[in-house]
């Protein structure tokens, strides 16, 4: 079996299959069908997605988040001591808003030994012939999405530093676990470094009495003590973005108030939206540091259905070796074709070719995928 990284790979989620759609809605809506038969649904139409993954040529495949509504908060929600409440208003995206979830931290955080999602990465390792990858959301999602007054132990409301701690520790011990599943290839998906260069999100930040810079510290401190102890036959990848929700987002701004930080975690494969002038210029690529750490720049997207020409896209790439070397790099869409159970405003052929640009880009400029 190959071993990643990969010179082309995609960040996880996909559009969900009309079977799916329908079934979810049966189940959480008209109630009219029980979990059992949801999951059988389930279990029935993702051995085609990752086929078509497979087809295409990639080398990691996962499940598409489909059995998620949330790239982030199914797998949270999951986590003792964190409840997801629903209530009236949602978080504001461009023009649109996100359904109404508020996490919310009541108890100490810890990693439950039956969390559902290692189910669901078994699920993809038994149906794959190439690398069974899953993503799940980062330890910076836990803090940057619960707000100040959802943390309600008084260990966490008085000391920052606690909450950070276990955050971390409940994170280890996912690695641990996804190990012991048989995962050697696991992504985090820690979107809020991006979201931490916005001027917008930093004075949020600062309205809520916290200190960006120093948010963006402890959440690479987070993800470096959640990873460093993992096997050396286990790969780490982070994603980074500026939000995904139905082809719109929720962030801009350049990477560089917190590259630095981004590339001091020990993160193997860092996948970096660069699709739009939102995400910046190319030169906090220079802070990565010489070795085995890769770096596939986001610039396909996927909130469109228009394919990037060839020529652009190598001459993006010819861009960014003036600042890493062009070993270090690789290609994969800027985001996930469904970062929500809605999904971007493409088809299902518009995500395979795509996918198929995806492999036949790492062809042209490595000659390998």
């Amino acid at each position: 079996m190959p071993t990643p990284p990969f010179r082309a790979d995609h960040v996880g989620s996909l559009l969900r299959p009309a079977s799916i759609v329908e079934a979810r809605r049966k189940f959480y809506e008209d109630k009219s069908i029980d979990a059992a038969e949801l999951k059988a649904v389930e279990d029935a139409a993702i051995p085609a997605l990752i086929k078509m993954q497979e087809e295409v040529g990639l080398k990691a495949v996962t499940d598409g988040e489909a059995r998620r509504s949330f790239w982030h908060y199914d797998f949270m929600g999951m986590l003792n001591g964190l409840d997801l409440d629903e209530r009236d208003e949602g978080v504001q995206f461009a023009g649109v808003k996100l359904r109404p979830i508020f996490p919310t931290i009541t108890d100490k955080l810890s990693f439950p030994d039956d969390h559902p999602m290692l189910e669901h990465f078994r699920f993809v390792k038994e149906h794959t012939s190439v690398v069974p990858k899953i993503s799940i959301p980062g330890p910076s999602c836990c803090h940057f999405r619960t707000a100040p007054e959802d943390i309600h132990p008084t260990e966490y409301k008085e000391d920052p530093q606690a909450l950070f701690a276990d955050l971390a520790a409940t994170y280890k011990a996912a690695v641990d676990a996804f190990y012991a599943a048989g995962c050697r290839y696991l992504q985090m998906d820690d979107i809020f470094f991006a979201y931490l260069c916005d001027p917008k999100h930093r004075a949020d930040k600062e309205a809520a009495g916290q200190d960006p810079d120093a948010l963006i510290d402890s959440y690479a401190w987070m993800m470096r003590e959640a990873i460093k102890d993992r096997p050396e036959d286990m790969v780490i990848g982070m994603h980074m973005c500026r939000g995904n929700f139905r082809s719109t987002h929720a962030a801009e701004g350049a990477y560089d108030a917190a590259a630095e930080a981004i590339f001091s975690t020990g993160v193997d494969i860092f996948f970096m939206e660069y699709d739009t002038d939102r995400a910046g210029g190319l030169e906090p690529l220079k802070l990565l540091p010489k070795g085995k750490q890769r770096v596939l720049p986001g610039f396909i997207t996927t909130k469109t259905a228009d394919l990037e020409p060839m020529d652009w896209l190598k001459s993006k790439f010819d861009e960014a070796s003036k600042f890493c070397d062009i070993d270090q790099l690789g290609i994969a869409p800027q985001c996930g074709f469904a970062s929500t159970e809605e999904g971007n405003a493409i088809t299902e052929d518009d995500q395979r070719r795509k996918l198929e640009l995806v492999v036949k880009t790492a062809e042209e400029i490595w000659g390998e995928v």
